[in-house]
C-alpha cells in the first residue's frame, strides 16, 4: 500500500482514540452498496479490502489497521454512472411525447421536473462503480494524512469522519513561509536545504494576470529562459523535488504533494523482511512508507519554516473557509522539452 498523493491535515487538538475505540465509531458507517434509487453511497471498509488476493476473515476485517502507532482507515465509495446523453436522449423522448399528445410546448419547470423523473427511472438501471479512498493518522505528529490528489475527495472523507466520530478537528496544513515564495526562491537560486534535489519540472504562473501559467517539464529548471520568467514577475507554483533520492514528488502552492514516487531503494526496504503472507506484506508496506512520509513531512516543514498554528479547525468557524485565491479558468500552457 504505497500512496501516490498526499493531503495534509492537522489536530488542532489531541485525537485520543485508539484503534479499538476508533473501529467501534467507524463500525457504525459500514459500506453497504447502492440501493435501487441511490446516487451514492460512502461507508467504511477495511484497508486490507483493496488487496484481491487477501482473504478477509475474522481477524483481518478490521476497520483501522494500525502498525507502530499508526492508523489506517479506507472509506469506499459506490455511485451510479448516468451518463449525460442517455439522460438527455430519454427526456427528449418524454418532451416530444406530450408536445405531440397535448400539442403544447413543455417549459423549463415541467422539464427539469421530467429530467428527474427520467433519473429515478434510470437509476434501478444504471452501472455501478466504486472507489477506495485511504488515508492515516499519526496520533503522536499530530495530523493526518490523505491519498488524494483532489481537496474535494479529502474533505468527503474528512466529513465522513466527522459523522462517524462526532468531532475531527482538524486544519491544512499550512507552512510559516508561503510555499510558492519558498521554491520560487530555490529556483531562482539554484539551491535547496540539505535532504532535497530539485527535479525537472516546473510550473510558472504570473499573479498580475490571471490564468497566465507557463508549464515546464523535462527541463533544466536553471536554465536562463526559466530564470528570465522569474526575473519577470513569474512564481513558481508547483515544482518537481526529490527527498533523500528515495522519492519524487511535486509540490505545490497548497503544500499538496502529487505524483508521489517511492524509489526502488525505499520498496527494498519492504522487500527485505520475509512475509509469511499477504497480510503480513501489507503491514510491512504500510510501516515502510509512514515511517518514510513521516520523516518527509518533518523535512518539507522545516523546509518551509515551521508550522503556522494560527488558523482554525473547521469545527470553530462558524461562517466561510478563506481557501486562498483560486486561479481562473483559461491556461496558457507552455511545454518545454
Amino acid at each position: 500500500m504505497w500512496f501516490k498523493n498526499l493531503r495534509i491535515y492537522r489536530f488542532t487538538q489531541d485525537f485520543n482514540l485508539d484503534a479499538e475505540a476508533l473501529n467501534e465509531a467507524l463500525s457504525t458507517a459500514t459500506f453497504t452498496p447502492c440501493n435501487s434509487q441511490d446516487i451514492a453511497r460512502t461507508g467504511w471498509v477495511s484497508p486490507l479490502s483493496s488487496k484481491r488476493n487477501i482473504s478477509l476473515d475474522e481477524e483481518n476485517t478490521s476497520l483501522v489497521h494500525t502498525s507502530q502507532g499508526y492508523l489506517m482507515v479506507c472509506a469506499k465509495k459506490q455511485e451510479k454512472v448516468l451518463p449525460a446523453a442517455v439522460i438527455n436522449e430519454a427526456l427528449e423522448e418524454k418532451v416530444v411525447a406530450i408536445t405531440e399528445a397535448e400539442g403544447r410546448p413543455v417549459g423549463r419547470k415541467e422539464r427539469q421536473s421530467l429530467k428527474d423523473d427520467v433519473m429515478m427511472e434510470l437509476l434501478p438501471k444504471a452501472f455501478t462503480r466504486s472507489s477506495l479512498q485511504f488515508a492515516y493518522i499519526a496520533p503522536k505528529q499530530g495530523y493526518i494524512v490523505i491519498n488524494s490528489a483532489s481537496a474535494n475527495k479529502a474533505e468527503e472523507l474528512l466529513t465522513a469522519l466527522r459523522e462517524s466520530i462526532g468531532s475531527f478537528p482538524v486544519v491544512p496544513l499550512v507552512s510559516k513561509q508561503l510555499p510558492h515564495q519558498v521554491m520560487t526562491h530555490w529556483v531562482m537560486d539554484g539551491t535547496v536545504p540539505e535532504k532535497f534535489a530539485l527535479g525537472g519540472e516546473c510550473e510558472l504562473t504570473d499573479p498580475k494576470e490571471s490564468g497566465s501559467v507557463i508549464r515546464c517539464k523535462h527541463q533544466d529548471l536553471s536554465s536562463a529562459e526559466i530564470n528570465s520568467h522569474l526575473q519577470a514577475g513569474m512564481i513558481v507554483t508547483k515544482l518537481g523535488i526529490t527527498w533523500q533520492q528515495g522519492i519524487e514528488f511535486i509540490l505545490d502552492d497548497q503544500l499538496a504533494v502529487k505524483r508521489l514516487k517511492f524509489e526502488d531503494n525505499i520498496q527494498e526496504k519492504a522487500d527485505s523482511h520475509e512475509a509469511q503472507n499477504n497480510v503480513e506484506q501489507f503491514d510491512i508496506e504500510f510501516s515502510v512508507m509512514t515511517l518514510e512520509l513521516s520523516a518527509l513531512i518533518k523535512d518539507l516543514v522545516t523546509a518551509l519554516g515551521g508550522i503556522n498554528t494560527d488558523t482554525q479547525s473547521v469545527e470553530e468557524i462558524v461562517a466561510g473557509v478563506d481557501k486562498g485565491d483560486q486561479l481562473k479558468a483559461g491556461v496558457e500552457e507552455v511545454v518545454f522539452g
